[in-house]
């Protein structure tokens, strides 16, 4: 093994474990031996290979993202910004998913590359993805250098539509089957994957399109194999309306009453609860059900706030015992730009300086995403933790004064303060340029397949109609 050393760093984020937080330390040195941190505080005295000067840097723990769908979000820059429909409570999700989407494998490997790019350039070291098989996903994910969480999807429904106003299902009982045991298949083969770094998510995909016996079955098979569970809960009011119009209550405690949330069950969003403004449901228990059931909520505050919907509110979830994570759910996939929104939107939503800190929400990035996947080796800058690190130029002028670092980096620098990413103890960006993904190839090569998505728009659309006409260009061309 070959020893880093990271030595007189000015600031360091260490975690306290008897306190269970996160703490700054001041000129400390942080040392990994291979894929391993060996050691946090002052006065390193092994022999070290390489050794870094610390004095003008931060040196934080990688962050957890809990939930993303890189394969084809970055696709829909320019398009889904504005797009939304306001006979389905301004979302444009439904509308979106069945006029638009992958073309082919050449399509998912560049917009995963950007998303990718993106993701370490702002600190992420990592990532769940939720989304498709596909041929080259595992070995992609593995060149890209995170630390993957391979959630393959699968669901009984497809989402499709008549109207602009109404949500109608597809259903097909042996897909959702079909589709649970070609997940299974993958994930058992993950541990024996050359890179060491991935492991598996079960993850049917939305609790309105999988039937019952999926979700029970789904949720015993990630229990059998000790790893996580995650579902898209509680993201929308159309959601909520079609499970009460089915069962008589909302998607959370439905969920509860059939046994699928348990601690290791990460739940997509789960904002539209029975007392958020939007449902004012009589039954208010929605959050309390979330932590008696030691379950996590990925939070991904952007796509929703471009409806505007918004979470009431983040600091309320953490004080009722909720586990909360931070996810890109959309792009920009820039995990520090989602911070700094949830953070505000907390404020507004629950008109309070005080509901929410820098402290809570960097944890739930770190440690509370770890926690919710199931791990106690990441997230964290601490002896026995993988070598999953970022390192933060104080020198930017972004970050300067330098007074709070992270308040620093979160609130004002975000990617551009971050200067070297490791993970495994590989450094995977260097002086804020990414190592092992040619990005602006990877741009142009999606900008090629959103060309080929945005063409077969007219043949996927229940309207017929053309990408232009579903979300047209913010100025007129002329």
């Amino acid at each position: 093994m070959s020893t880093t050393v990271i030595r007189n760093a000015a600031w360091v984020v260490a975690w306290d474990a008897a306190a269970k937080k996160h703490v700054y330390r001041r000129d400390a040195d942080v040392a990994f031996d291979g894929a391993t941190i060996t050691h946090v505080g002052p006065g390193f005295a092994g022999d070290a290979t390489t050794e870094i000067d610390g004095r003008s840097l931060m040196v934080m723990p990688g962050l957890v993202n809990i939930h993303a769908h890189p394969q084809h979000e970055p696709s829909y820059r320019g398009i889904r910004e504005e797009h939304g429909l306001r006979n389905q409570y301004m979302t444009g999700l439904y509308e979106r998913s069945q006029a638009f989407g992958a073309t082919d494998d050449a399509f998912r490997e560049a917009s995963f590359e950007v998303a990718a790019s993106e993701l370490l350039l702002s600190g992420v070291t990592s990532l769940c993805d939720i989304g498709a098989i596909w041929p080259g996903w595992l070995d992609l994910f593995a060149r890209t250098g995170l630390r993957g969480f391979v959630a393959p999807g699968f669901a009984t429904a497809k989402w499709k539509m008549k109207n602009d106003h109404s949500l109608d299902f597809d259903w097909d009982e042996a897909r959702g089957r079909q589709g649970m045991e070609d997940a299974l298949a993958l994930i058992d083969t993950l541990a024996a994957h050359p890179s060491g770094r991935l492991s598996g998510v079960v993850s049917p995909m939305q609790i309105e399109n999988c039937s019952e016996d999926l979700l029970r079955d789904s949720h015993a098979a990630a229990r059998e194999r000790s790893i996580p569970f995650t579902l898209h809960l509680s993201q929308g009011v159309l959601e909520l309306q079609e499970m009460i119009r089915r069962h008589g209550k909302t998607s959370i405690q439905w969920a509860e009453e059939i046994g699928i949330l348990s601690p290791g069950t990460v739940l997509g969003h789960a904002i539209f609860i029975d007392q958020h403004s939007w449902i004012r449901w009589w039954t208010k228990r929605d959050l309390a059900i979330l932590a008696e059931n030691q379950c996590a909520v990925a939070h991904c505050p952007t796509p929703f706030a471009r409806y505007g919907h918004i979470m009431e509110n983040f600091g309320d979830y953490v004080r009722a015992g909720v586990i909360m994570g931070i996810g890109t759910d959309t792009t920009p996939h820039n995990m520090l730009e989602e911070m700094r929104k949830a953070m505000t939107f907390a404020r507004i939503a629950g008109r309070d300086l005080d509901t929410v800190s820098t402290e809570m929400m960097f944890h739930a990035a770190t440690v509370g995403g770890a926690k919710a996947l199931m791990r106690d080796d990441i997230g964290r800058l601490a002896p026995g933790a993988k070598a999953d690190i970022v390192l933060c130029d104080l020198t930017n002028p972004w970050m300067m004064p330098a007074r709070d670092p992270l308040r620093s980096l979160i609130f004002h620098a975000a990617d551009r303060g971050v200067k070297d990413v490791f993970i495994d103890g590989q450094k995977v960006v260097a002086d804020g340029h990414v190592l092992t993904i040619d990005h602006l190839d990877a741009c142009e090569r999606l900008t090629e397949g959103q060309a080929r998505m945005m063409a077969n728009v007219p043949n996927r659309d229940y309207l017929g109609r053309t990408a232009d006409q579903i979300a047209p260009l913010c100025l007129p061309v002329q």
